[in-house]
């Protein structure tokens, strides 16, 4: 728990408070935003359960709004029933029916509109299908899709019917697919022939029989949309077209009343102990607060064309794609394809032929985009850009700067938002119209999330710019309920220190003189690699799967673009490479940690000593792997280690 202070380093004095124009035209005004606090602050509990009054379609009223009688494992809204689908589709039926809900491009460019009626129909009749192939409430289904509208169709039609689905994203292996349906006793896979992205087709169902050779009794069947044409083998028996599964389907089905803490989906994100987290959401709270960010930190109305570019095998894509902007009645555009095709302009072309007013992306890509010059969006309409955000990782303020100036023209907001898979949604965030943003911080707590900076003691660290803990001291409606069959693990992880009162975020930060929030980085193994957390111990474990690996330890390395990128430093099972340099075994193991998580995960470089620098009780000194990676000089005490003479291989000196 032992943590040195972190002095920050990071000076930035610029500020940037909303124009008199766009905080005229917010629906958020600085009086009714301090109303919120005053009221969250006074009445935590209180402040919640007229929110969820508001905002969320009940079935039967809860009567309870916070049950914390066996904290950590909080309970919303009790004895309340609804329906998440219900939320995001039927209620739209009334005013906003004709209105379009999704805007859909593929990456060959083709384009369709689909209004919230027509919404409703494609997600009831996949939900009935759902239903005639045997899945009932609880069940759990793993969606490995394409970006395309029918992986959110999925999701919502197993909202609707009450199953547990679980996204894996569309480029993880057949490995990584395995482990999470075998997790979760899946009965279904929902998957494509295969899906469109740079400028190749990735052959889902390929990987998908891959993952179900090797196992995977649970499921009984596989429903494959056709989105490319490619060829690919059925299974009689147990595969079944999505176009064929959809005959003679209704185009009602019924709403299942779901209790409010009833899971509508897991979400695996990696863990520092190498088996992936099964991240589990409530039906209820996590409803809740995907409305209430979309009101506060998006400032969404009626007349907007709202863009998250993120796959909804990520936590963004369920929050701010599959739920979120459907049930505030908004209109979202989903692209299929990578930002670079056909070349780096494609953004900033959707963003102008689709009328784009909100814009939500990750900082890797920005920063990739950034590279490419700024004539590329100079060169394309974005004056109906009026607000911009970033998720994923912190923003670099040099990043920052050129996404207001070139992306935004000096006149958009930039909301960069702080939150995680577990949170659900934001937990850090400026309020358009009324906040002052700074290039690099999220800025402020949102009404009704009680974050601090805490030292190891669980003390609120009050010195300005003094680096500590970042917690969540009260619970809040989207939280994670549990780890998905490990409560232990939960607690483990999440709760671990100060008497199990504070949530721990695994991020270290600082609060500046205003009180504005700056994230440091991680405190555990986690890497963030282009805006996707990796556990350090699932690529170790895949190295050391390979044959001729005997040790494997991973680090994260500062990179201009990801964020962070993967190095490895692997000892071999023979001798090491002369120079500890063996460019063929690099390439091999490169496309074996491939093979076994997903390319994201490849290491940029690999590094082979004879040893792991350990102490003498077994421990690998991972700051010292931090500092070799960076290139920077070891100034940390070393008088521990069980061989000091393995620091100049790992330097690459011996």
């Amino acid at each position: 728990m032992a943590q040195d202070n972190i002095e920050s380093t990071l000076l930035e004095n610029r500020r940037f408070p909303p124009s008199d124009a766009f905080t005229r035209s917010t629906r958020m005004q600085a009086q009714t935003l301090d109303q919120l606090y005053d009221k969250a602050a006074a009445d935590h509990e209180g402040f919640w359960g007229d929110m969820a009054r508001q905002e969320i379609d009940w079935f039967k009223p809860f009567d309870q709004v916070l049950d914390s009688d066996n904290a950590p494992f909080y309970r919303w809204f009790e004895n309340g029933e609804l329906n998440v689908s219900y939320n995001c589709l039927d209620r739209q039926l009334e005013t906003n029916a004709d209105k379009t809900a999704i805007i859909f491009e593929g990456e060959p460019g083709d384009v369709e509109h689909i209004s919230y009626r027509e919404l409703y129909q494609k997600v009831c009749i996949f939900a009935n299908a759902l239903k005639n192939q045997g899945v009932s409430k609880g069940d759990r289904v793993i969606i490995y899709m394409p970006m395309i509208t029918e992986a959110v169709v999925a999701m919502q039609a197993c909202a609707r019917i009450g199953a547990i689905h679980s996204v894996v994203f569309g480029g993880f292996s057949a490995s990584a697919l395995k482990d999470r349906i075998e997790d979760t006793s899946a009965k279904m896979v929902i998957t494509a022939d295969g899906g469109h992205r740079g400028g190749k087709i990735i052959t889902l169902k390929e990987t998908a029989d891959q993952a179900l050779a090797e196992g995977c009794d649970s499921v009984e069947t596989v429903i494959v949309f056709r989105r490319c044409g490619n060829d690919i083998t059925m299974q009689a028996d147990r595969d079944i077209w999505w176009h064929d599964a959809e005959k003679n389907q209704p185009e009602h089905c019924p709403a299942q009343a779901m209790q409010a803490s009833d899971p509508l989906f897991l979400l695996y994100t990696s863990g520092s102990t190498g088996k992936p987290k099964g991240i589990q959401h409530a039906s209820a709270g996590y409803l809740l607060n995907a409305i209430t960010t979309m009101r506060w930190v998006f400032d969404i109305q009626s007349a907007d064309v709202f863009w998250c570019t993120a796959d909804v095998g990520w936590i963004t894509g369920h929050t701010y794609v599959a739920y979120g902007p459907l049930a505030t009645g908004s209109t979202m555009v989903i692209y299929e394809g990578v930002p670079t095709v056909p070349d780096a302009g494609r953004f900033w072309d959707v963003c102008a032929r689709h009328g784009v007013t909100i814009f939500y992306t990750a900082p890797t890509a920005i920063r990739a985009l950034m590279k490419a010059g700024d004539a590329i969006p100079k060169s394309y309409d974005l004056s109906r850009l009026r607000l911009l955000g970033t998720v994923g990782e912190p923003i670099n303020p040099e990043a920052w700067m050129w996404y207001h100036e070139v992306i935004g023209q000096s006149r958009c907001p930039i909301v960069d938002t702080w939150w995680q898979t577990e949170t659900g949604a934001h937990m850090i965030a400026p309020v358009p119209g009324v906040t002052v943003t700074k290039p690099g911080s999220c800025t402020k707590a949102l009404p009704g999330i009680d974050a601090a900076v805490v030292n190891e003691n669980g003390e609120e660290i009050t010195q300005a710019n003094q680096g500590g803990f970042l917690v969540i001291r009260k619970p809040w409606p989207s939280m994670i309920q549990t780890i998905w069959g490990d409560d232990q693990r939960y607690k483990d992880t999440y709760w671990p220190y100060f008497d199990g009162k504070y949530y721990l975020a695994g991020d270290s930060a600082r609060r500046d003189e205003d009180g504005y929030f700056w994230i440091m980085g991680r405190i555990d193994d986690v890497l963030n690699v282009s805006g996707h957390r990796l556990g350090t111990m699932e690529i170790e474990s895949a190295l050391v799967a390979h044959q001729s690996v005997a040790e494997a330890a991973v680090v994260g390395k500062p990179h201009d673009i990801k964020g962070e990128s993967v190095f490895a430093y692997v000892v071999l099972k023979g001798n090491r490479p002369d120079g500890g340099v063996d460019e063929a075994m690099t390439a091999e193991l490169r496309a074996w940690v491939a093979d076994q998580i997903g390319p994201i995960a490849k290491p940029d470089d690999i590094r082979y000593a004879d040893n792991l620098p350990k102490t003498r009780s077994g421990k690998i000194m991972r700051r010292l792997l931090r500092t070799i990676a960076k290139g920077e000089q070891i100034t940390q005490d070393t008088s521990t280690l069980e061989n000091e003479s393995i620091l100049l291989q790992l330097q690459g000196k011996a």
